[in-house]
């Protein structure tokens, strides 16, 4: 069996759930990805982007603790989070709908059936 979300430093039962979502099921997923390719798809599958999750999940596949990240590292990788950022922003959404519209149906409340 292999190791879940959660063996990986920094990472727990909520990241686990998110990546799941995600469809990404085991740690040996997300290293064979990298960080950046699996915080995409994070994104990709609705995960709200944020900076701290981010530098956390790299700081963890490095196996480091997550307040490691600082100076010119945290300049580095938040210009590199940026990037994905703006990337899964550019998708259209999940559901196929244009992602503004997309989000403002969540916003109410309202969904078209997913397939």
């Amino acid at each position: 069996m292999s190791d879940p979300v959660s063996s990986i430093p920094n990472l727990g039962p909520a990241s686990e759930a998110a990546f799941a979502r995600a469809g990404i099921r085991s740690a040996g997923e997300i290293r064979a990805m990298g960080a950046d390719a699996a915080y995409l798809a994070l994104m990709r599958s609705g995960t709200p982007p944020h900076f701290i999750g981010y530098y956390v999940l790299v700081m963890g596949l490095q196996g480091r603790p997550w307040n490691d990240c600082k100076g010119e590292e945290k300049k580095a990788l938040r210009s590199r989070f940026d990037a994905l950022k703006a990337k899964a922003l550019a998708a259209p959404a999940l559901s196929g709908l244009p992602r503004a519209l997309d989000e403002a149906l969540d916003l109410i409340g309202v969904r078209p059936a997913r397939k």
